[in-house]
């Protein structure tokens, strides 16, 4: 998109999502940037409130969808960067409804930052309010990267699941980062002293123009706010002890994920569900939704047989 158009003065174009209003100039210009138009296809983007924040989600859907996605984005990704899992559910006739989550991408709040995870139940809560508010088709299928799966997690252990919900797709999701012991003593030594530190990027994907995109993506935070830190310790230990759940999610995760801590991920997923239904990728990464077209199609192929 370009940077003439920050998102706080888009937010001021945009009207509620419910609402069939026309969309100001810059809509098609974003979308144009990220690749996001997908020809035969109504799509919407608005805001909502929640948690404080003024949310922005998108909305698209085929002329008979039978059923729905809902995303969830990870940490420092925002909806723009999702176009290759939106156009493969669009191909598979569902409607999708994502948002991008506060801090990120479009959306208002302090960049990549969130005062407690709680905040993200009350936005996935937003997110099914809105999917009711525009008749989007049952059944609802959601869909978690990373911190995106997390929020997912969160709400199967702790949520009262709508009925509306059928799968639920977790992508190298996130209970704990990799190296987790080294970032909360980190955290607990840098808190006092300072707000954020830089970020850094990461070989994440196994797709070069992924990773050269990103470092030129003017809507990705620069830093690691040290309140996100504070707010994932608190939240950690809150999954861990966490009841089971007798529901069974569709987890895709790669072998060469240097960003979650996967091992003990799995442990805790298998732990918390009956019998995740799990698809290991060696050679994959942690950016699944942009991993290479290979990588994506084999676990493309995974999901498109359990969704029907």
């Amino acid at each position: 998109m370009p940077e003439r158009f920050p998102p706080e003065l888009l937010r001021l174009h945009l009207r509620p999502l419910a609402e069939a209003v026309a969309e100001p100039p810059q809509v098609a210009a974003y979308r144009a940037f990220y690749g996001l138009e997908f020809p035969g296809v109504h799509s919407r983007m608005g805001l909502f409130p929640a948690a404080g924040y003024q949310i922005v989600a998108q909305a698209w859907w085929p002329s008979q969808p039978r059923g729905t996605l809902l995303l969830q984005h990870g940490y420092y990704d925002h909806v723009g960067l999702y176009r290759h899992l939106i156009g493969w559910a669009l191909e598979q006739g569902f409607a999708v409804l994502a948002c991008d989550l506060p801090g990120h991408g479009l959306s208002s709040g302090a960049r990549a930052s969130i005062g407690d995870f709680a905040e993200y139940q009350q936005v996935l809560d937003g997110l099914f309010a809105e999917a009711a508010a525009l008749g989007l088709p049952e059944p609802w299928h959601l869909c978690g990267q990373s911190t995106g799966g997390a929020i997912l997690i969160d709400y199967l252990l702790h949520g009262m699941v709508r009925e509306e919900v059928a799968e639920t797709i977790l992508l190298a999701p996130l209970v704990r980062p990799r190296a987790w012991g080294w970032s909360k003593l980190s955290y607990r030594l840098l808190q006092p002293f300072v707000n954020s530190i830089p970020r850094r990027f990461s070989a994440n994907s196994n797709d070069p123009a992924f990773l050269d995109f990103v470092q030129r993506d003017p809507l990705q935070p620069l830093i690691l706010p040290t309140d996100w830190v504070g707010a994932l310790a608190r939240w950690v230990p809150h999954i861990e002890a966490a009841p089971g759940n007798p529901r069974r999610p569709l987890i895709v995760q790669g072998e060469a994920d240097m960003t979650v801590d996967w091992r003990h991920n799995l442990e805790v997923l298998g732990d918390k569900f009956a019998t995740p239904d799990l698809l290991l990728l060696p050679e994959a990464r942690h950016h699944l939704v942009n991993e290479s077209e290979e990588l994506r199609r084999r676990y493309l192929d995974f999901l498109r047989e359990r969704l029907g």
